[in-house]
């Protein structure tokens, strides 16, 4: 396992750079996915728009001004965060650095690097701005397709789906949260996806009314990118052993054609610092954990499973005709999918009349019929429309 870039690097290439340790193995495949989603994302929307499923937006916008004071500010806010905390991780001792999720959510920094780099930044945006100053600014009107609004709509998912993950990780281990608060609110660890999807799409949704774009095409566009989506963020899960492994394997049980650790891995060197771990012998540092006994590598196999998922929803996309179709076909095939693979996951599971399902195994029941009800009403509607 490889908790971080630096520890990748080693093993595959046997070079020692140690500013990859800042890296954060799951934090990187996260952003991976979500750069590889945005590309496929404009691909589809670029699709859809050249068949007359979308219209641009007409906005004015102020042309030949000089940066204003609050350009200035906000570009050396960004600039100050940037510096007083990463480039800080490069510059201060290590004995700061050493945990950089820690560092990350403390208020330690560098002072003088944040002020350089704030200062920089606000030189960059006075400088782009003077370049295309005007003796006189003028109004223009420009037109914007959905897909030149990927870049927002990418930050408004990232944003709101990590607020989302971590709000649901809150309540799905909720006496936990009780215990040690500040343990779950400024930690990097615990994120459960269904709440950032739930709380991304809420954002989305908003963002869509707001701009004039049609809902339904959006959302069938969207359909393989989160699949997508989905797959690269839990190569993230396996590679750095963040604790969503399966239950407890038995290798008597394994199918002859798979490989041992694809059926009983025990995730050594991991970042779940909760039991079962236990001390790897001979090991020194701070990622020294291995599983006390081999598990099922479920986050491996929704790798495999979403990916080939993604093909067959982008393989059929252009065959659903009725708009908002391709997204409830994609809310089923979740929801089976993520059911399924909790019946051999570790979860928390909660108490309701009587049974004790987990979380995600509710949620997961309820996208499988929430998108099988819109995918009859879509067709009801559809078939109405046709009859008159």
């Amino acid at each position: 396992m490889y908790p971080n870039l630096y520890y990748a690097f080693k093993d595959l290439f046997g070079v020692e750079w140690t500013f990859l340790r800042f890296v954060n193995t799951f934090g990187f495949f996260v952003a991976i996915g979500f750069i590889v989603s945005a590309v496929v994302l404009t691909a589809e929307l670029r699709r859809k728009s050249k068949l007359g499923l979308f219209k641009p937006t007409e906005m004015q916008v102020m042309v030949g001004k000089p940066a204003s004071f609050s350009d200035l500010a906000l570009n050396f806010l960004l600039g100050f965060l940037l510096g007083y905390k990463i480039v800080a991780l490069f510059i201060l001792d290590n004995s700061a650095t050493e945990d950089p999720q820690a560092f990350i959510f403390s208020t330690l920094g560098s002072w003088p690097a944040g002020i350089a780099l704030g200062l920089l930044f606000a030189g960059l945006k006075w400088w782009e701005k003077n370049k295309t100053k005007l003796d006189k600014p003028e109004k223009r009107t420009i037109r914007i397709w959905p897909q030149d609004r990927v870049g927002e709509i990418t930050i408004l998912a990232l944003v709101f789906g990590l607020l989302g993950a971590k709000i649901f990780d809150i309540f799905e281990n909720w006496s936990g949260f009780l215990e040690n608060p500040s343990d779950y609110i400024f930690s990097a660890k615990g994120l459960t996806f269904y709440g950032g999807l739930i709380l991304a799409g809420i954002a989305i949704v908003w963002y869509a009314r707001k701009h004039k774009i049609g809902i339904r095409y959006l959302s069938d566009a969207f359909a393989p990118t989160m699949m997508l989506a989905y797959s690269i963020g839990r190569i993230g899960c396996h590679v750095a052993g963040d604790g969503d492994w399966g239950i407890r394997s038995n290798l008597a049980n394994k199918p002859g054609f798979l490989p041992d650790w694809m059926w009983s891995y025990r995730y050594p060197h991991n970042v779940n610092e909760m039991d079962p771990n236990v001390l790897i012998p001979g090991c020194e540092g701070k990622f020294c954990n291995q599983l006390a006994f081999g598990v099922y590598p479920t986050p491996l196999y929704e790798v495999i499973v979403c990916f080939i998922l993604f093909l067959l929803i982008w393989a059929l996309r252009k065959r659903f005709k009725i708009p908002g179709t391709l997204f409830a076909f994609y809310l089923m095939l979740n929801g089976i999918e993520r059911f399924f693979i909790e019946k051999i996951r570790v979860n928390t599971r909660m108490d309701i009349f009587g049974f004790q399902p987990t979380q995600a195994e509710v949620i997961s029941s309820l996208l499988f019929l929430g998108g099988l009800a819109l995918w009859i009403i879509l067709y009801r509607l559809s078939n109405q429309k046709k009859s008159t």
